[in-house]
């Protein structure tokens, strides 16, 4: 069945991909972990998903978000059912930045974020 959006009314998942420290802590509000995961996990697990028709959220660590791949820069060009995010790696957040700060920066000017 399919709903006013067009996309097909079956389960939506919670999926992360990333160090296990990280992942865990998913684990426990039941989202789907594959924990110590790398790039080819991520491709796999992005594939099944593009195949199954359910509708995610991914959460990659920040490594594997970058680590390209044929279903990662698919995904990430569709839009809809499958919303790929990034994480910031556990031991080291302050040292992550968001790949729209510098959309922010490029628009507001280089002090919009300080």
């Amino acid at each position: 069945m399919q709903s006013e959006t067009g996309f097909s009314q079956g389960r939506a998942r919670l999926v992360v991909l990333g160090s296990a420290g990280l992942a865990g802590g998913f684990k426990l509000i039941g989202a789907e972990v594959h924990a110590d995961a790398d790039a080819a996990t991520v491709e796999s697990v992005l594939e099944q998903l593009a195949q199954s028709g359910d509708a995610a959220l991914v959460l990659l660590e920040t490594h594997l978000a970058h680590a390209g791949g044929y279903w990662l820069h698919r995904l990430r060009n569709e839009g809809g059912r499958i919303v790929i995010t990034e994480l910031p790696p556990l031991p080291a957040p302050q040292d992550y930045t968001p790949a729209v700060d510098a959309v922010v920066r490029a628009v507001l000017g280089p002090d919009a974020l300080k």
